[in-house]
Parts: C-alpha cells; sequence; structure tokens
C-alpha cells in the first residue's frame, strides 16, 4: 500500500467514527497518571484504578483479547482489553478496534495489574478517542535519511526516541546555566533581537525591514552591547539567553541561528571570570551529563582538573614561528596554503592570524584557557597592564573547538571610539564580519560605565558535549526548501 492508500483507508475510518456521533478530536482528556509513575511504583499502583493517555504504537488483537501499547513522553505501557459490552458510550471497545490505528492518541481508565505473563498493564474494558491519526508514522529502522529526519523532525523525534532524549539534556543544559547565573547573583534581562546598528562579535548579519518605522535593522549577531548598556544603567550583574543570528556557513559547529548565553559581572575581570566560569562549565556538565569525562571528536576530555593558561603568542611562536606582532604575510600564506586553507591577497594581518590559531585549535584537547590575543582581534577588550600589544581576553579550548569567549570589558570611550573606526575602516574595506560603529555605545561609555568581566558561550558547548553536529542537537534545523 502507499501513503496515499494508507491516508484513505484512514479518512474512511475517520467518516465512520464521525458517523457514530462521536468526536474524533475532543479537547479534553481526563488523564490522571503518567505511564512512569505505574512502572516506577508499580507496588504502591497495583489495583488502583487510573486513567492514562498517549500514542498507540502498536495493536495486537486476538478474538476475546487485545493488546494495545501506549507511549506517552514518560514511557510505554501495555493496555489489556477483554471482550465486554460494559463500555461508556462513545469509547472503543474490542469490537471496535478495527477503527483504531498505530499512531493515534487514546486514553484508557482501567485498574492497574500484572498479565499472566507478568506485563505490567492497565486492564481497561474500552478506550477513548483523543485524535485519530491520517498518516502512519514509519518504523523505527525505517526513517534514517537525514534530510527526510531534519524536514519531519516531529516524525524523527518519534520513531527515533534519542533525538526526544537529546533535546531534553538541551533544556537542562540551559536550566542548569541558569541556575548557577541565578546562583551567584546574576539578574536575567533579555535584550533587543532587531537592532539599529549590530556589534559585539565577528560576523555578518541578517537584515530586515521594519516596515512601521520604514527603517532598516539588523538581527542581532550578539547580545553584548545592550547588556553593557544595562551594567551603565546601575545593574551589576546580568546575563540574556537567547537567540541570535549569524549570515555564515552551516557546518558541524555553526548554524544561522542558535541559542548564545552572555553576562557581565561589574568590578570583576578577566581573572575572576575564568575562575567563575570554569566553575559554571563544570557544573552545567555534570548537571546535564552526569560527569566531567567525556569522549568527542576524537578526543578524551577530563573537565575536572585546574585548567592550565596558555598565551596566544607562545602559542603561535611554538607551533609555526610566528610573531604575532611582526607578522611575516609571505609566511603565513605559505603555512596556510601546505595547510589547505585559501585565502585571498586582500586579507588583512588580523584574519590572516586568525586562520592560523584555527590550524592549532583543531587538534587541540584542552581543556586550557588561551588568554591574552592581540589587540587587533579583540576591539571590546581592555589591554594587558603588562603588555599593551595584547587584551585581557580568555577563551576555554575544548575538544578542538572555542568554548566561550570573555574579557575584562572595555570602558574607556575614547579608546572605544579609536577600536570601533579601525574596525569600521576594515568594514569599509570589504570585511562583512568587522563590527560597525556603533556611537550610541560610545556616548554610554562617556556616562561611565564600571570596570566588568564579560562573558559568552552558544549552545555550541552543548553539540560538542553531546558529541553530534548542530542540526542533530537542535529541534528544527533549518533545511533547503524542496525544489
Amino acid at each position: 500500500m502507499t501513503l496515499d492508500d494508507y491516508r484513505d483507508e484512514r479518512l474512511r475510518k475517520l467518516n465512520l467514527i464521525k458517523e457514530r456521533g462521536i468526536d474524533p478530536y475532543p479537547a479534553k482528556s481526563f488523564r490522571d497518571t503518567k505511564i512512569a509513575e505505574i512502572l516506577t511504583n508499580f507496588d504502591q499502583k497495583q489495583g488502583e484504578t487510573v486513567c492514562i493517555a498517549g500514542r498507540i504504537v502498536a495493536i495486537r488483537s486476538f478474538g476475546k483479547i487485545a493488546f494495545l501499547k501506549l507511549r506517552d513522553d514518560s514511557g510505554e505501557l501495555q493496555i489489556f482489553m477483554q471482550k465486554t459490552d460494559d463500555k461508556p458510550e462513545h469509547e472503543f471497545g474490542l469490537k471496535d478496534l478495527k477503527l483504531l490505528d498505530s499512531g493515534d492518541f487514546v486514553e484508557a481508565r482501567g485498574r492497574v495489574d500484572k498479565t499472566t505473563t507478568g506485563e505490567i498493564s492497565v486492564f481497561a474494558n474500552s478506550v477513548r478517542l483523543l485524535t485519530k491519526s491520517l498518516r502512519p508514522l514509519p518504523g523505527y529502522d525505517g526513517f534514517t535519511n537525514k534530510e527526510e529526519r531534519y524536514r519531519r523532525r516531529y516524525i524523527d523525534m518519534n520513531v527515533n526516541p534519542e533525538v526526544r532524549e537529546r533535546l531534553i539534556r538541551r533544556s537542562k543544559f540551559w536550566q542548569a546555566t541558569r541556575d548557577f547565573m541565578n546562583a551567584h547573583g546574576f539578574i536575567e534581562i533579555n535584550t533587543p533581537i532587531l537592532e539599529k546598528t549590530t556589534g559585539g562579535a565577528d560576523a555578518t548579519p541578517f537584515s530586515t525591514h521594519m516596515d512601521a518605522l520604514d527603517e532598516d535593522y539588523y538581527l542581532r549577531i550578539s547580545q553584548e552591547l545592550p547588556l553593557k548598556r544595562l551594567l551603565g544603567g546601575g545593574f551589576e550583574k546580568v546575563y540574556d539567553i537567547g537567540p541570535r543570528f549569524r549570515n555564515e556557513g552551516v557546518d558541524d559547529e555553526h548554524l544561522p541561528e542558535h541559542i548564545a548565553f552572555e553576562s557581565y559581572a561589574a568590578y570583576e575581570n578577566y581573572e575572576d571570570g575564568m575562575r567563575l566560569y570554569e566553575e559554571m562549565i563544570k557544573y552545567v556538565a555534570q548537571k546535564t551529563w552526569g560527569t566531567l569525562k567525556f569522549q568527542v571528536s576524537g578526543f578524551e576530555i577530563d573537565l575536572d582538573c585546574e585548567w592550565p593558561r596558555v598565551k596566544y603568542a607562545d602559542l603561535l611562536m611554538e607551533k609555526f614561528g610566528i610573531d604575532v606582532f611582526h607578522p611575516d604575510r609571505d609566511k603565513i600564506h605559505a603555512i596556510l596554503q601546505k595547510n589547505g586553507v585559501q585565502v585571498n591577497g586582500k586579507t588583512n594581518d588580523s584574519r590572516l592570524i586568525d586562520n592560523l590559531w584555527k590550524l592549532i585549535r583543531k587538534t587541540s584537547a584542552g581543556p586550557y584557557w588561551l588568554i591574552e590575543e592581540p589587540l587587533s582581534l579583540s576591539p571590546l577588550a581592555k589591554v594587558s597592564e603588562e603588555n599593551p600589544l595584547v587584551t585581557q581576553r580568555f577563551h576555554p579550548i575544548i575538544a578542538g573547538t572555542e568554548m566561550g569567549n570573555g574579557y575584562s570589558e572595555l570602558n574607556d570611550p575614547l579608546d572605544q571610539l579609536a577600536r570601533f573606526e579601525q574596525q569600521q575602516a576594515m568594514r569599509d574595506a570589504g570585511d562583512n564580519e568587522a563590527q560597525m560603529l556603533d556611537l550610541d555605545f560610545v556616548e554610554m561609555l562617556e556616562y561611565g560605565m564600571p570596570p566588568a568581566c564579560g562573558w559568552g558561550n552558544s549552545e555550541r558547548n552543548f553539540w560538542l558535549l553531546e558529541g553530534v553536529s548542530g542540526r542533530e542537537a537542535v529541534p528544527f534545523p533549518i533545511i533547503r526548501s524542496k525544489r
């Protein structure tokens, strides 16, 4: 039978159900017990009358008895049915089961007990239809095509339970982040997604148009600048968890739309930040996965240690013999070409050095803190007191990726203006990822913002430790439309 044949047969059953005066899509369910409550507390539930509800995943009928396997979001349980005329009106008894199909949602009221084979079941005379399914779900081994899984994620979650379990862990990941930050005195404040001037990161933004004001806007690439405005407004510890948008490619580590977290603490610096966020990453990992040991991307990772600190310039000198403060462009081009990285002759020094660093990062197991990034790569960070060529910036490097970004925040308005102007010049020269000149932010700094430490990480941290790509780890990944 084709899918159309199955659908036509279910439509026929739907019409028969309606002819009996039964509403196949009632608004209310009378469920009072979830399946897991019965499975985990059978000794207390045995003999009790309960009402359960869920999706039918299997129907087996043997004349005078039948078995329905029911699934809710907590587990699966068998309904044991026997032939009887004693059933409520507008419900389905044994002789009516031919009108039901796998995929339908039903509820059943009955006694909790075990069958003669010892299987925990609800003994019910009938079931009540909650939703008639018109399309059959594929079998557990019949829905493996990646594109179709992403396109019909609601099917994927039904036939591949690990997908739904992963999304539950994703929720735990962000809840643990909130719990940790709240326990350390931070306040969550949501910041705008539409921005007249976007900034806070090196990324190409999406643009849109607001009809009400007849003006163009950008979708934010970062929550950074609005959160720092809150520090200027008198808040001392703030964070935001929400979507951000970067108009870039899709790969295992990047999605144009993803959830990100940023936080800012007044009167703290990057040394304070490294201590706090190392503790946070460990806390979130333990709460989400129950361990601090991971095998991901070919690396064996143990977060349960004090993470060493490695200077950016020392690392590039050690690995490639490159002085990041006086870069040899020809030598860098040769190294990148040897490693399969294509760049053009117009690429500025900052981008060339960043491409070198990415080669090192890919082979780094970690965990360690990468510190003292060059000033040219950090337009929003304070300069180091010991070396004016580097900044008080820190990244945790774990399993070949940067699992966050933090620094002592720049709060000198004149210095910030000069760096913005440098970034804007790079942008005008064709670097679409360079940051925009944000005069309103500079004006806020002129009113005064206290010294502060800022930090941000995205859900890439979850993808990494979960051991899957970004599209596998989000509920509804973006995929090209069918043409």
